[in-house]
């Protein structure tokens, strides 16, 4: 008797010990649901089962988050000709829907702004009709909205305002018809607005104009009228306006000079004052009803006043079949090429539908292959004694192929910054996970091929919950580029959440400063930690913007050790914006030397930037800091919500980390302590 408990004791610890699985929950309820519309005829998701577990990694493009929830949907160019579900509103965890690349036809359901953690909603290049759902304007952190070529009709949604950390938002190549809404320019986050190739009218709002971040703005081949707005002028070539000929300018090039009329019938702001030509909607020009222009096209077809119908249709029948001349030439170019400049517009960087059903079926595995950079080859088996093992490549090393399909072939729309050594990318692996691609000319490179694979060795054995995580690397011989592909984290920088004007918008609450601090120290300590797997690093350029944030407000630290991969020159630059942020120790000035100190120094400017809710600091800040006079150095967006014990022990810790004196300072470990009991006390 005792055996047979012993064994229904043992049968219950592991069956409680396995990992949980999502079978028969609600979400696999759901991805059924929406297997079943996308793929009607179970022809491409076979591996989508309800016996099955999407966090296993069999359900294909399909990831999942640490906690077992359903992430990321990455099914881009698979064919699907089904509808988007309802039911995709069911997956709440989820932060990437991708299904651009498709034949998808029906409305966007309303229910998909249910998603109110979803950061990217790629639907562009599919049939999709009806309008965009007023309800997308709930989905507050969405950041990526690209709609483009599809069949969608009627007006922009004014509650499209509400969406403040968008940053991309793609409508171009659809019926879109209306004015453009001006709570458009209530999104201070935007860097780039395509509406492009549409029926839009009216004039384009002077809010819109002021965006502060706004980077390029394409509203060409759309029927606006009014004079351009003069703060758009500091865009330059990246404003698109050919073909509105009832726009008007000073000083743009590719406009028609204005005329008294136009001056008279607007306001300094470009805003009609009375009656106007295009106050209403103009007539659309003759068009075939099932012509679909694609996203590559730059320009349209213009129509012609002549009054025969036999002149109408046979012009539009030469444009036809020019643009679909065109648009096989350039299918034809691309799969020679596969590739495009990473400064193209984005236009011009994406693939056909076709080309991309093409091209994700081209192999399974994305660990196919490694290209190499003309006469640099760090990775050659048995150079300079150094060779990997095929284990180790066949875990790190991704091909170019995997690199380019990724990021959309180096697309302007997930381009997240640019530096003058080096590019960073969005993008979706074929598996679905999220992830950045950082590209560095070999030029920036250590040019001892041993030296940098030390260092490329040195960044994968990083492991740790407060540090971005590495995850491949590529080297490209046609590109001249190397490739980092990191974990994606969703928020942004640190930075963002400092110099919040808008008290309603991006303000950190006190709970979620502590957290963020106590998380870089854990991080920084980690990095100065010697470890059986790692000696200690010291990051060198620790700041706001090298701190990255999630969804849960847990930071990471970006970058580290990536001193070591870079030519001294290209490491010496760098230093210049953190020298003038203030992050650079006094003592660097006369030793020349990075240590761990000058690291602490770094963090302590890091804390009271959190503290106080500013990029710059003063002297006098520092001074209230140390007499505690929270008013003046505590951020006002909290208004008053704080703790003034932690405030005191943190501003402490940051006044001592910054000493100008190194020895002064403590150390990492010390810090990590000093946050622990002040977390414990409170």
């Amino acid at each position: 008797m005792g055996l047979i408990q012993f064994l229904v004791s043992l049968f219950i610890l592991l069956a409680f010990s396995l990992p949980p699985h999502v079978r028969g929950n609600a979400e696999l309820e759901a991805l059924m649901k929406l297997k079943s519309s996308l793929d009607p005829e179970d022809r491409l998701l076979k591996s989508w089962t309800k016996e099955g577990d999407p966090c296993s990694g069999l359900f294909e493009g399909v990831a999942c988050n640490e906690h077992r929830k359903v992430a990321n949907i990455s099914l881009q160019g698979k064919g699907l000709y089904g509808e988007v579900s309802p039911a995709v509103a069911e997956l709440k965890c989820l932060s990437g829907l991708y299904l651009h690349y498709n034949n998808l036809s029906g409305e966007i359901p309303k229910e998909i702004s249910y998603l109110t953690e979803l950061n990217d909603l790629y639907l562009n290049v599919n049939n999709l009709s009806g309008g965009i759902p007023s309800e997308i304007g709930d989905m507050t952190s969405l950041q990526v909205l690209q709609l483009c070529c599809n069949q969608l009709t009627g007006n922009i949604p004014t509650q499209m305002g509400f969406l403040k950390r968008l940053s991309v938002l793609a409508l171009q190549h659809n019926k879109l018809t209306g004015q453009i809404p001006a709570s458009l320019g209530d999104l201070r986050m935007l860097k780039r607005l395509d509406l492009s190739f549409n029926k839009f009218f009216g004039t384009i709002p002077a809010k819109l104009a002021s965006v502060p971040s706004l980077e390029v703005l394409d509203i060409q081949s759309n029927s606006l009228s009014g004079v351009a707005p003069l703060d758009l002028k500091r865009l330059k070539e990246r404003f698109q306006c050919k073909n509105n000929p009832h726009l008007c300018g000073v000083g743009f090039s590719t406009l028609r000079a204005c005329t008294a009329f136009d001056m008279d019938k607007v306001n300094v702001d470009g805003l009609p004052l009375g009656p106007h030509i295009t106050d209403s909607p103009p007539k659309a020009n003759p068009k075939p009803a099932d012509f679909k222009a694609p996203c590559s096209q730059t320009h349209c077809t213009k129509s012609t006043k002549l009054p025969q119908a036999a002149v109408v249709a046979g012009v539009i029948s030469l444009s036809v079949t020019l643009g679909a001349a065109v648009f096989l030439a350039l299918i034809r170019y691309r799969r020679h090429k596969q590739k495009v400049s990473n400064t193209s517009d984005p236009s011009d960087g994406r693939l056909s539908t076709d080309q991309a059903k093409d091209f994700y079926r081209k192999t399974a595995s994305p660990l196919v292959s490694l290209e190499y950079s003309n006469g640099w080859d760090p990775l050659a088996d048995g150079r300079n004694g150094i060779a990997f093992s095929q284990e180790y490549l066949s875990k790190y090393w991704f091909n170019m192929e995997d690199v380019e399909s990724a990021t959309q072939y180096f697309s302007e729309v997930n381009l997240l910054g640019r530096s003058k050594f080096c590019s960073v990318y969005k993008g979706v692996l074929r598996d679905g996970s999220l992830v950045a691609v950082r590209i560095i000319n070999v030029t920036s490179c250590k040019s001892e091929e041993a030296e940098f694979v030390k260092g490329l060795d040195l960044l994968f054995s990083l492991r740790h919950e407060n540090v971005v995580k590495l995850k491949g690397f590529c080297c490209s011989r046609g590109r001249g580029e190397c490739f980092l592909i990191y974990d994606f984290i969703p928020m942004g920088n640190l930075s963002q959440y400092l110099d919040v004007e808008d008290e309603r918008n991006q303000v950190l609450e006190w709970s979620n400063r502590v957290s963020i601090v106590n998380g870089i120290a854990k991080g920084i300590g980690y990095l100065h930690s010697s470890e059986a797997d790692k000696p200690a690093i010291i990051h060198q350029n620790i700041s706001v913007e090298k701190v990255l944030i999630d969804h849960h407000f847990n930071p990471y630290i970006s970058d580290p050790g990536l001193p070591k991969l870079l030519a001294d020159d290209v490491v010496f630059s760098t230093l210049k914006i953190s020298a003038a942020m203030g992050y650079l120790a006094p003592e660097y000035i006369t030793t020349g030397r990075f240590t761990e100190k000058s690291d602490v120094y770094a963090f302590g400017v890091i804390v009271l930037q959190v503290l106080s809710g500013k990029l710059q600091l003063s002297s006098s800040m520092r001074l209230a800091a140390e007499a505690c006079r929270y008013e003046e150095f505590i951020d006002t967006n909290l208004k008053g919500k704080f703790s003034e014990s932690e405030a005191a022990a943190l501003a402490k810790i940051a006044l001592v980390c910054t000493h100008e004196l190194p020895d002064h300072r403590p150390t990492m470990q010390e810090v990590i302590l000093e946050l622990s009991n002040l977390r414990a006390n409170s």
